[in-house]
C-alpha cells in the first residue's frame, strides 16, 4: 500500500467563525478567548441567521423560530435583532433588507470538517449511465446533488464548480485525475444501472491524495419514482460527511483497509432502516402523479437545453413550460426556464420581448420570489435593464441575489449586466474571481477575453487591454478549441487585431456547425470584411436581410460588419434596429472598439446618452430612497 509522508493537522474542534467571532457547538460565543454572553433568544437568532448566511430571513421566520405559536408584540423581532447586533459589535454584518427581513452578510467558515479548518473540496462527477438509462439522468442527478450540497447550512464541504468538473470528465480524465487537476480533497463518482423495475446508483468516495476509496454505497429506487434519488443521495452524503468516523478517516496518516471503512461508517444511526441496499421512501406519499411527471420533465429539459443547438433549446423550453404547468411550486423548473430564456435572448434565438414576457410570468407565479426563488432574480434583473430600461429595478434584483454563489447562469447574468453598464473593471474582477472557482469553464475564459476587448474600446489609448484580450483568447482557444463561445469571441478579437484569416476559419467553422446561430454568421461576415473579401461579406449580409423578413433576426454584430465595409450610415441603421428590438448586446456594442469610427457622430452619441440617462435616474432614485 502507498504510505504518505506529508502531515496534515487532525480534525479541528467543531464551530463556526465569522467577523472575528466563533460560535461553538455548545452555544458558547467567543471573541478571541473572551466569552460573549448571548441570551437564549439572541443565540437562537444568531444560529438561524448563520444557517442561512447570505440569504434573507423574514421576520415571520424569526418569530416562528423564537416564539412558535405564542403571540408576541410586533416589535419583538426587531428588538431581538437589535440586541444581538449590539452584543456582536460590529453590527454591520446583520443587514436589514427593506420590507423583506434580515441577511447575515459576513463570511462564515465552518470548522472541524477539513484541513486547517477549511472545508474539504469535493468534486462530484456526472454519474455514468448503463444500458437502458436515459442519457440525461446521470448528469442531472449529479448536478442536483451539487446544488443541494452547496445550499446546505452549515456547509459540510466546498463543492467544486460544475463546468470545470464536467469539462475534465468529457476530456476522458478519470475520477482521480479530475480530482488532482482541480486540487480536490475528495471525488464522488458513480454508476447508474437499469434493473427491470428499479434504478441502482452505486457511488464511491475517493480520497484524492492517495486514491483510496473511503466508502461506497448503493441506492435503489423504483423507476417510476426517480425524483427522490438525489435527495436520498444528499441525505446520505451529509450523514457520512458529518460522521466522526469520516473526519478521522479523512485525516488518517495510516494506510486504510477499505473493507473496514464501510463497517466503521455504518456504525451508528442510519437515515433509513439498516439495509445493505437502502430503499428510498415512496415519494407517492408526498407527491401526486402530476408532480412526479413535472419533475421528470424538468430533468429531461435541464439536460436538453444546455447547448447552442436551437432545436434542442426549443424542445427544452417546451418541456420546462410543461413542468411549471404541472407543478407551479417546482422552483428548479422556474429557475431553469428563466436562464434558458435569457440564454436564447443572448444567442438571438428568441425576441427579447418574448423572453421578458416568459420570465415575468414565471416570476409572478412564485409567491415571495426574492425568498423562495432567488436564482430567478438575475434573469429578472436582465429583463428590467435590457427590455424595460428600468435600471433601479434591475439593481434591486441583482442586489437581492448578490449573495448567491458562483453558478454559470447567475455569473453570466451578472457579467453581462456589468458589461452593458460599461463597468469593465467590475466585470473583469467578477470573471477572474469566478475563474478561480471554475478554471475549466470555457465560457468564463472566453468572456474574460471579450471583456478585455470592450475595456480597450472604452479606453482606446490603453494598449494593455488590447494585448491582454488577444493573449486571453489565444489561450482559451488552445485549451477549449471546440467551445462555441471561444470560437465566436475569438473570431471577433482576432479579426480586429489583424488575424483575419484565422478569424475567418473560426467563424466559418462555427457557422457551419450551427447554421441557425445568426451571430456566428455575422461574425463570419465581419472576418471576411477584415480580410478584404468585401463582396463575400456583403453577400452574407444580404442573406441575413432576407432571413430577417422570414423570422426574428438579432442584429447584434452587423453594425461592425458595415463599419469594416466603410458604410457608416448602414451601421447606424443597424444600431437603431438593435435598440428598437431591445437587443441584449446593444449597450456593449456602444463600447466596442470595432465601432470607433462612429463614436463622434451625433446619432451615435445620442444612443450613448441613453445609458447615461439611465444611470443618472438610478442615482437619483437611490438618493431619494436614502
Amino acid at each position: 500500500m502507498h504510505h504518505r509522508t506529508s502531515a496534515l493537522p487532525g480534525p479541528e474542534k467543531p464551530g463556526i467563525s465569522f467577523a472575528g467571532l466563533r460560535l461553538e457547538d455548545d452555544g458558547t460565543l467567543l471573541r478571541g478567548e473572551t466569552p460573549v454572553h448571548l441570551p437564549p433568544k439572541e443565540l437562537a437568532t444568531l444560529r438561524l441567521l448563520l444557517a442561512n448566511a447570505g440569504r434573507i430571513v423574514t421576520p415571520q421566520q424569526l418569530r416562528q423560530a423564537l416564539w412558535g405559536d405564542v403571540h408576541v408584540s410586533a416589535d419583538s423581532v426587531p428588538k431581538c435583532v437589535s440586541s444581538l447586533r449590539a452584543r456582536l459589535e460590529p453590527e454591520e454584518f446583520i443587514q436589514t433588507v427593506y420590507k423583506r427581513g434580515y441577511r447575515f452578510a459576513a463570511e462564515v467558515q465552518t470548522h472541524g470538517a477539513g484541513r486547517g479548518g477549511a472545508l474539504p473540496r469535493l468534486a462530484i462527477l456526472p454519474f455514468v449511465g448503463g444500458y437502458g438509462v436515459p442519457d440525461h439522468l446521470g448528469s442531472v442527478i449529479a448536478e442536483e446533488a451539487m446544488a443541494r450540497l452547496s445550499g446546505s447550512r452549515p456547509a459540510a464541504v466546498s463543492v467544486l464548480a460544475r463546468d470545470s468538473v464536467f469539462t475534465l470528465t468529457r476530456r476522458g480524465l478519470s475520477a482521480l485525475e479530475t480530482g488532482v487537476a482541480l486540487k480536490a480533497d475528495m471525488v464522488l463518482a458513480g454508476t447508474l444501472r437499469a434493473l427491470p423495475t428499479h434504478y441502482r446508483l452505486r457511488v464511491e468516495m475517493i480520497r484524492v491524495e492517495d486514491g483510496t476509496q473511503i466508502w461506497v454505497e448503493d441506492l435503489l429506487v423504483d423507476r417510476r419514482k426517480i425524483a427522490g434519488l438525489e435527495t436520498e443521495l444528499v441525505d446520505r452524503l451529509m450523514f457520512r460527511l458529518n460522521a466522526g468516523a469520516f473526519a478521522e478517516i479523512l485525516h488518517s496518516r495510516e494506510p486504510i483497509d477499505t473493507s473496514g471503512i464501510r463497517n466503521r461508517l455504518s456504525s451508528g444511526p442510519q437515515p433509513d432502516k439498516d439495509l445493505s441496499i437502502p430503499v428510498i421512501a415512496d415519494p407517492a406519499e408526498e407527491h401526486d402523479r402530476r408532480q412526479r411527471e413535472a419533475y421528470e420533465t424538468f430533468q429531461r429539459a435541464h439536460h436538453e437545453w444546455q447547448t447552442f443547438e436551437r432545436h434542442r433549446m426549443q424542445d427544452g423550453l417546451q418541456q420546462l413550460l410543461r413542468a411549471t404547468e404541472l407543478d407551479p411550486s417546482l422552483i428548479e423548473a422556474h429557475a431553469d426556464l428563466a436562464h434558458l430564456c435569457i440564454t436564447q435572448g443572448i444567442y438571438g434565438y428568441m425576441p427579447p420581448t418574448v423572453v421578458a414576457d416568459i420570465v415575468r410570468r414565471s416570476a409572478e407565479s412564485i409567491p415571495d420570489v426574492a425568498i423562495r426563488a432567488e436564482a430567478v432574480l438575475p434573469a429578472l434583473g436582465w429583463v428590467h435593464f435590457h427590455v424595460d430600461r428600468d435600471l433601479p429595478a434591475a439593481l434591486a434584483a441583482f442586489s437581492l441575489s448578490a449573495h448567491l454563489p458562483h453558478d454559470r447562469w447567475v455569473t453570466r447574468a451578472r457579467a453581462m449586466f456589468a458589461l452593458s453598464r460599461h463597468r469593465f473593471d467590475e466585470a473583469i474582477d467578477l470573471l477572474r474571481a469566478a475563474i478561480k472557482l471554475d478554471p475549466y469553464s470555457p465560457w468564463l475564459q472566453a468572456a474574460l477575453a471579450w471583456t478585455l476587448h470592450l475595456a480597450h474600446g472604452a479606453d482606446a489609448s490603453s494598449s494593455a487591454c488590447r494585448s491582454a484580450s488577444v493573449d486571453q483568447i489565444r489561450q482559451t482557444l488552445r485549451h477549449f478549441p471546440e467551445s462555441e463561445t471561444a470560437n465566436l469571441y475569438g473570431a471577433i478579437i482576432l479579426a480586429f487585431n489583424g488575424e483575419a484569416a484565422r478569424a475567418t476559419e473560426l467563424a466559418q467553422g462555427l457557422a457551419k456547425r450551427l447554421p441557425y446561430f445568426d451571430l456566428a454568421t455575422q461574425v463570419h461576415a465581419y472576418a471576411l470584411a477584415c480580410a478584404g473579401h468585401g463582396d463575400e461579406a456583403r453577400a452574407i449580409l444580404e442573406r441575413l436581410q432576407w432571413l430577417g423578413r422570414e423570422r426574428f433576426l438579432l442584429r447584434a454584430f452587423t453594425p461592425a460588419v458595415y463599419v469594416a465595409l466603410g458604410d457608416h450610415n448602414a451601421a447606424l441603421a443597424e444600431l437603431r434596429i438593435s435598440e428598437q428590438l431591445r437587443c441584449p448586446w446593444f449597450f456593449q456594442m456602444l463600447a466596442d472598439p470595432r465601432l470607433k469610427p462612429l463614436q463622434n457622430l451625433p446619432e451615435f452619441l445620442e444612443m450613448r446618452a441613453t445609458l447615461s440617462c439611465m444611470e443618472a435616474e438610478a442615482a437619483q432614485d437611490e438618493e431619494e430612497t436614502l
